[in-house]
């Protein structure tokens, strides 16, 4: 599958060298593609990765993943172009510096997304974790959980076979604005991780009887 990383930090660093690895070609959007920094996930992620500006890492791809801070979402969508009919993953949050949601009982970061682009098929994933987990979601030999939600059945199975490559099990929350439930869980693993001082080598894991 041919994917575009929308953003160089540690979110989309973890997830397009994965992806890489894995066999994916992965184009990763950047303002500024010869930096160093990005020259060095470019190293990390191998022969299958590159990088170039953000629309055109879009328009080449068939997944979009938006994995730039939550205060940027608004600006960095228009500057992608045409998405109509492609998969969007979502994988931002729309936290406050005060680690408060911005957004939450009537809509949620998600669905602001999905307005924004019409014609895409947005699926909420990757936000309910770190980095870390994203680059090895492997505790003790069994696979942490990723949660997401979207109205395409379609691009959620895209979505999930994505995560199951990456070493993820899935649960399918349900509908878009299921994303009104992952963005607060995003801020329950925040809070555990730093301010409750667990660190970030913890997960969530649905477990079934």
């Amino acid at each position: 599958m041919k994917l575009a990383i929308i953003g160089t930090g540690s979110v989309g660093r973890a997830l397009g060298t994965g992806w890489a690895q894995k066999g994916h070609t992965v184009i990763f959007g950047s303002r500024h593609p010869d930096e160093e920094k990005v020259q060095q996930i470019l190293t990390a992620a191998g022969e299958n990765a590159r990088a170039v500006l953000p629309d055109v890492a879009a328009a080449e791809a068939e997944v979009v993943v938006l994995a730039v801070p939550g205060t940027a979402v608004a600006a960095t969508i228009p500057t992608l172009g045409n998405l109509s009919g492609k998969i969007l993953i979502d994988a931002t949050n729309p936290i406050t510096p005060g680690l408060q949601l911005a957004v939450g009982h009537t809509t949620s970061g998600a669905e602001q997304v999905a307005a924004l682009v019409p014609g895409a098929h947005v699926v909420k994933a990757f936000n309910t974790t770190g980095a870390e987990n994203m680059a090895n979601p492997l505790y003790h030999g069994e696979p942490i959980t990723m949660f997401i939600c979207g109205d395409d059945a379609a691009a959620k199975t895209a979505v999930s076979q994505l995560a199951q490559d990456l070493g993820f099990d899935v649960a399918d929350v349900g509908r878009l604005d299921k994303a009104r439930l992952l963005e607060p869980m995003a801020l329950v693993w925040i809070s555990l991780a730093m301010p409750q001082g667990l660190g970030r080598d913890i997960a969530f894991k649905l477990v079934r009887r």
